[in-house]
């Protein structure tokens, strides 16, 4: 996750915005950067590849000194990492220097646009767009606010961004564009700060606004303007935020899971950051070790976990077997320890675990190294036990998970396993480049799809104030999303207490379908895809027993409301993605349910973060 901090005011800027990077390294990238309007006028900058001591060590070679400045660790999405791609980056005639955090989904049309009128890039990032349109309407005769604001609207994807010019010396731009990359403003007492995330800034002020979608942000030392894109003025809350860490953490949201419910936009940046070159349509994952000679080996692959990594797996069986061809079986790993599974050589086993020391899971594993298997691993925690055994992994890299219930290391799982399916299905040439570059696109789109999902969560409150009553629910779904029907109902299950049950929608008839009456809520999952029809047949025969039918449906559909009682719309997506998008309606309605019910949602009754013994 890239780390953003800038400043305005009377100390100095380089070491403010580097000591505020250095409480943001926990986010993980691989350059990092500062930028300072110098007393002479001029923007100077400081670059460099690997930790930032490398960057400290440049500014003690080399210092930077002004009062305003802005700062920035990058983890690469476009572009390797390198001191030519890292942030900051200055225009072609050095008046705007930008640092970004997120995807430009559309930069490769505007960067054309932009060469063909004659600017020259000094890098391979997205980044790099936005600061050479800002410093081209500047050229244009427009003002540093409203060539920002030109500049935003041009873009496409979630985004947060900070500007700062040496036309207006004393002034920095930041802006949020959906929801994924946040922005911080400190207050200070004449001074103001600006950061990705609330630990960067928390020694200097615990006075802080949190921009939300589509506002953007004015600030000089003495003040700060905060507008919507179109310039309208906006009157955001204050939060004073406590200095213990866990209000730290946990910003503006009332729970762990409430924000890690929110970080899911940025967790899947992350997750593809420095594996998914956008421009060039390809996905590498080095650290998977994947040889030519090793993928056409595999006749099988057994995807083992448990609970919501289970779920997930599930999901991954469709992603995994569409794109590469290859069997996939998906198993407990507290079931799997106790039979004697068919594995030899030429079968790779999978372990998917948050914590990576998931007691079970690694068992699983061990046997399966005894019988001849090469292991992988999808794991969330850096160094864990399930990383060091496996002969190749995937970080999910979704940042710390506090809440029991686990969210955004759902998400970012299937990412995974969708980007694994993608490589495994080119190496086997199942899928060439014409194909790969339509996968690519299609996973460029998902994070701000998500971040819209979740603009506004009084849609699920409103459901809460309807269904926290109920003593049973039943979820359904149909093919890839049967899986997120099963996930939806554990997660009500785990925060809320409420019994519920995930059903393949086509098996109702054959048992389920007795329990559905009037005080039955039913949770269908009704997107478009090649089963939605047999799906609106399911809502149809649940609404005839007298169910009270929640339809998660694309949105535009304008039909579904006649069939359903209530309906959530979830944008489109290719229909291997959808899964990611479809669960998040989950995560919320069971959020809000227990809420309502007075439940402790981050640390429900029984249940542990990392089940570490059987």
């Amino acid at each position: 996750m890239c780390g953003i901090v800038g400043y305005v005011g009377p100390r100095d800027a380089a070491t403010v915005v580097y000591n505020g990077l250095k409480r943001l390294e926990y986010r993980g990238y691989d350059s990092a950067g500062v930028a300072v309007l110098a007393q002479n006028g001029h923007i100077a900058i400081r670059r460099d590849v690997g930790k930032l001591g490398n960057l400290g060590s440049l500014l003690a070679e080399s210092p930077v000194s002004g009062e305003i400045g802005i700062g920035h660790t990058r983890w690469a999405t476009h572009g390797e990492p390198s001191q030519r791609n890292a942030h900051p980056h200055v225009g072609m005639n050095g008046r705007v220097v930008v640092v970004h955090n997120g995807i430009v989904e559309n930069f490769l049309p505007l960067r054309e646009e932009l060469e063909a009128e004659g600017v020259t890039f000094a890098s391979e990032t997205d980044t790099e767009v936005i600061v050479q349109l800002v410093e081209r309407y500047l050229e244009s005769g427009l003002g540093f606010e409203t060539a920002v604001r030109q500049t935003l609207a041009q873009l496409e994807g979630a985004n947060a961004v900070v500007v700062m010019s040496v036309d207006q010396p004393d002034e920095l731009i930041c802006a949020r564009l959906g929801n994924a990359g946040g922005i911080t403003l400190g207050i200070g007492h004449d001074e103001m700060f600006i950061a990705s995330d609330i630990p960067a800034i928390l020694e200097y002020t615990r006075n802080m606004i949190f921009l939300e979608n589509r506002q953007m942000a004015l600030v000089t030392r003495q003040s700060y303007q905060i507008t919507d894109l179109a310039g309208v003025p906006l009157q955001p809350e204050v939060h004073n935020i406590n200095w213990d860490p866990v209000s730290a953490v946990k910003g503006e949201f009332k729970h762990f899971m409430q924000k890690e419910i929110h970080d899911q936009p940025q967790a899947l940046i992350d997750t593809m950051r420095g594996r998914v070159n956008f421009e060039k349509g390809t996905i590498a994952l080095p650290e998977m070790n994947l040889t030519p000679e090793l993928v056409h080996s595999l006749n099988k692959i057994i995807i083992v976990a448990c609970g919501t990594s289970y779920y997930a797996g599930l999901v991954g069986k469709f992603m995994i077997e569409a794109l590469s061809r290859i069997p996939v079986e998906v198993e407990y790993g507290s079931e799997f320890r106790y039979y004697d599974p068919i594995i030899d050589e030429k079968t790779a086993v999978l372990s998917i675990t948050q914590s990576g020391e998931t007691a079970d899971t690694l068992v699983a594993s061990e046997q399966a190294r005894a019988k001849g298997a090469t292991l992988w691993s999808i794991v969330n925690v850096i160094g864990s036990q399930s990383m060091r055994i496996s002969d190749g992994y995937i970080a999910m890299q979704a940042g710390p998970e506090i809440g029991v219930a686990s969210t955004k290391a759902f998400t970012t799982s299937l990412a995974d396993m969708y980007m694994l399916g993608c490589v495994l299905g080119e190496i086997r040439g199942v899928i060439d480049p014409v194909r790969m570059r339509e996968l690519v696109n299609n996973l460029a789109h998902i994070p701000s799809l998500a971040g819209q999902l979740l603009e506004n969560e009084a849609v699920y409150e409103n459901l809460a104030s309807v269904f926290h009553g109920a003593q049973n629910f039943l979820f359904l779904g149909r093919g890839i999303n049967y899986p997120v029907a099963l996930e939806g109902a554990l997660k009500l299950k785990e925060i809320s207490y409420i019994h519920a049950e995930g059903y393949p929608a086509g098996e109702m008839k054959h048992g389920p379908i007795a329990l559905i009456d009037e005080t039955m809520p039913i949770v269908a999952l009704a997107t478009n895809d090649r089963l939605y029809d047999k799906m609106v047949s399911n809502i149809q025969q649940a609404k005839t027993r007298g169910g009270i039918v929640l339809a998660v449906a694309t949105e535009g559909n304008k039909t579904i409301a006649n069939e359903a009682d209530y309906v959530i719309e979830v944008p489109a997506s290719s229909e291997l993605l959808q899964p990611i998008l479809n669960t998040i309606p989950m995560q919320l309605l069971s959020y809000h349910v227990a809420v309502w019910r007075g439940c402790d949602v981050d640390q429900p009754r029984n249940l542990a973060k990392s089940v570490t013994v059987e």
